[in-house]
């Protein structure tokens, strides 16, 4: 089991903090990354902002000639199998 992650952050005099490496590494963020502070009852909580999709990194990385997106794909799948 893995112990839980507890660091603590300073508020400067303009409202800024920094996020622990360890706090950083563990939601998978770094600079320019936005983060969201959520009231959860009597708790805060504290998650990144996902602007992307988790897949966006592999767009682009398909079959070059191919069209993208899910219609022409269909389309040129059906050509190939001569329909």
């Amino acid at each position: 089991m893995r112990k839980a992650l507890k660091k603590q952050a300073k508020i400067t005099s303009k409202g800024q903090i920094t996020v622990p490496r360890e706090i950083r590494r563990a939601m998978g963020v770094g600079p320019g990354d936005k983060l969201i502070f959520e009231e959860d009852g009597a708790a805060m909580r504290v998650r990144p902002v996902r602007e992307k999709s988790a897949f966006a990194k592999y767009r682009g990385i398909g079959i070059p000639g191919w069209p993208s997106g899910r219609k022409a794909i269909l389309q040129k799948t059906r050509e190939l199998r001569g329909r």
